[in-house]
């Protein structure tokens, strides 16, 4: 029987590369995002019916029930779930002028969202014996300070304790939380301030001299998808280019 991962924010960058590899590895992929995209369309047609998209927003309880009961009623289980789905600021502003709807925004889907679906899943898992594995992506930010998306800041620090939080809890049921923190990836994310970020790995301030592509972290999903880490559980693999290393 096929293996079936759920990828939330799916529908671009990060979450649509993961997806892709996970199907090109033979995986049944449940597509989640709060709209479609001509991606999600084109994967639906090579891969048939072993792509299912839910539209999702994931800060929603409903949404989220609806994203797992349709994904066990298209192919009857989960083995992988990776946390993907996640906003930036709709407005980058001084951490002095966050307002509570700049806040309530990021964190209802980048956080509050991102622990009820695990919980969810992972409650599925151990009821159903399932060893299945749980990916969540963070980011650099959950380090490195940036005073004009504090709450976007907030958010990925708060997902790397979840990640340590569930590691902890599931261990004993077999199943394997990670999280894959990137730097900086050319996604639509960054596209406001692109040329800046360019410039900045262009002069060494990224050790590699280059923007990450989605697909250098989608390559880490699926090491972790093997079952080559399971026993690195809570783990945090950084897809930085080397952007995180401390250097004087």
């Amino acid at each position: 029987m096929k293996k079936t991962a759920v990828v939330t924010g799916a529908s671009r960058g990060i979450g649509f590369a993961a997806a892709r590899a996970l199907l090109e590895k033979g995986y049944n992929a449940v597509l989640s995002a709060r709209s479609p995209s001509e991606g999600v369309d084109e994967l639906a047609e090579q891969y048939g019916g072993r792509v299912l998209f839910v539209r999702a927003d994931i800060g929603n309880a409903e949404d989220r029930d609806r994203l797992l009961h349709s994904a066990l009623e298209q192919y009857g289980g989960i083995d992988l779930l990776v946390n993907s789905a996640g906003v930036a600021p709709r407005v980058r502003r001084d951490m002095l002028e966050i307002t509570e709807a700049d806040y309530n925004y990021v964190m209802d889907i980048n956080l509050k969202g991102t622990y009820f679906l695990t919980q969810a899943v992972a409650n599925w898992m151990r009821a159903h014996a399932v060893a299945g594995r749980i990916i969540n992506i963070g980011s650099i930010s959950a380090e490195s300070v940036s005073l004009n998306r504090a709450e976007y800041c907030l958010s990925k620090a708060g997902e790397r304790m979840l990640t340590q939080l569930f590691a902890a809890r599931l261990a004993a049921d077999h199943i394997g939380v990670f999280e894959i923190s990137p730097g900086v990836i050319d996604t639509q994310m960054i596209q406001t301030v692109h040329e800046k970020y360019e410039q900045l790995a262009a002069s060494g301030v990224i050790p590699m001299k280059r923007l990450g592509a989605p697909e250098d972290v989608a390559g880490i999903v699926c090491a972790i998808a093997d079952g080559a880490m399971d026993y690195a559980t809570g783990t945090v693999f950084h897809c930085t280019g080397g952007l995180h290393i401390p250097t004087l």
